[in-house]
């Protein structure tokens, strides 16, 4: 799978953990291995401008979610189709803050970040109860399943 990132932000980011976890949530989600995802970190002002020209909201945001051809979650019998999934775009500024206010680090709320923004480029959303519920849902799940595979990686 092919992972772009880009980091336009000041944070200092662990770029390959952010890869090795959007090609994680692909496999689990059986996005065709052919198939491209980009993730963009930026500053507040970029993301705010990007809110404010695709949202039609003030202000910045923690992540945005541009998807390209509409894939969706395959299963293991029947991958997605071959495609460009889109671009994930998170303000890593927000997500510090963010990150403080639950109690947690910038990284922890990264990889929430990056579950959501996929989640979303896959046709998820929360606008409606059971579509939160749902969408929620599998949002713990990846990022649990994630950390597990986190640690036997890392030998914690």
């Amino acid at each position: 799978m092919s992972v772009d990132i880009n980091n336009e932000s000041a944070f200092v980011i662990d770029e390959a953990d952010l890869v090795a976890q959007a090609q994680f949530l692909l496999r689990k989600l059986y996005i065709n291995p052919a198939s491209e995802l980009s993730i963009m970190l930026v500053d507040e002002v970029a993301m705010a401008a990007l809110h404010e020209e695709f949202m039609d909201e003030p202000g910045s945001t923690d992540v945005l979610s541009f998807p390209m051809d509409e894939l969706r979650a395959g299963t293991e019998d029947e991958p997605s189709d071959e495609g460009i999934l889109g671009d994930v775009v998170i303000c890593p500024a927000v997500a510090q803050r963010q990150g403080q206010a639950a109690g947690h680090s910038t990284e922890v709320e990264m990889r929430l970040l990056l579950t959501h923004g996929v989640l979303h480029l896959l046709g998820h959303d929360h606008a409606e109860p059971e579509e939160h519920r749902v969408m929620f849902g599998l949002q713990a799940q990846l990022l649990a399943e994630w950390e597990g595979e986190r640690n036997r990686r890392s030998g914690s």
